[in-house]
């Protein structure tokens, strides 16, 4: 059985040299770019759950930058207590957090569809989550777990790849077009399993029926022995914002039990939770 994680991890490093990229790109065209901002919260997101602890070098490993670079930007945050080191090892603070709660504080979006979340786990007894689209990947920003279905454990901020995902695929399937075939000429797909779609054309086919029927069914893509399906969120706009997928096992509950009973029920949901998004 694959481990997400660590199958995605593989990644890390090629993101991390992008983004760096795409930082040396942007401050060449915008003046009020700021560099040494982008390169701290770039120091920031190279600890992961299999980096929780960074040296130096390692820090300047997976984000492209200097040493020099990276020790300012830990010396910083260090000062402003976002991290601590024993010298040479350096680790996040729970300081970070207020990051990620002020981004939920302000979109709501958990809030709102936490108890329509609750409801659809207690009427199917099955895990439930909503995630948003952040770059590449997928974060989840609600969940509601019954069963323990996967190898890793998912929690609030948790990270993935989108292509290789129901609630990622979703998202995508919904971007304009010229901006969803930029989005998957440069993201990654990662070969989770066996049976995950890597193949970029065939996924752009998969892509328009998906934003046809308006949900998705992964079998296993994934995670070994992991099914989901997926609906799209949408605000007052009607434009998808997040998506809510629920997630079983392939030996629990066929395929066309999932599409029979539970996609009726997750519709409703995403229609419930988008409708309450737009009156927020």
């Amino acid at each position: 059985m694959t481990c997400v994680r660590c199958a995605y991890s593989c990644t890390l490093v090629e993101h991390s040299y992008r983004r760096q990229s795409t930082l040396s790109n942007e401050t060449d065209t915008s003046r009020d770019f700021v560099q040494s901002l982008a390169r701290g919260l770039l120091v920031i997101r190279a600890f992961s759950a299999e980096h929780p602890s960074l040296t130096l070098a390692d820090a300047a490993r997976l984000t492209g930058l200097t040493r020099a670079t990276v020790r300012r930007s830990l010396h910083t945050l260090q000062k402003l207590g976002y991290v601590i080191t024993d010298g040479r090892q350096f680790e996040l603070t729970p300081r970070v957090l207020d990051l990620g709660y002020a981004y939920l504080s302000s979109a709501q979006i958990g809030d709102i569809a936490q108890p329509f979340m609750e409801a659809l786990s207690a009427q199917i007894n099955e895990s439930v989550s909503v995630a948003v689209l952040d770059e590449f990947d997928i974060v989840y920003v609600a969940r509601m777990p019954t069963k323990r279905i996967m190898r890793i454990g998912l929690s609030l901020g948790s990270r993935l790849p989108a292509l290789v995902t129901s609630m990622g695929r979703m998202i995508v399937a919904d971007l304009p077009p010229a901006e969803q075939k930029t989005f998957v000429k440069a993201a990654p797909m990662p070969k989770m399993t066996n049976k995950t779609l890597t193949n970029k054309e065939d996924l752009q086919k998969a892509l328009v029926k998906i934003h046809q029927q308006g949900w998705v069914l992964l079998d296993q893509e994934l995670e070994d022995g992991v099914r989901s399906i997926a609906a799209p969120i949408h605000d007052k706009s009607g434009r998808t914002i997040a998506a809510i997928n629920v997630g079983t096992q392939s030996g629990r509950v066929s395929m066309k039990q999932i599409v029979e009973e539970f996609l009726p029920l997750l519709v409703k949901t995403a229609a419930e939770i988008s409708s309450a998004m737009s009156r927020r």
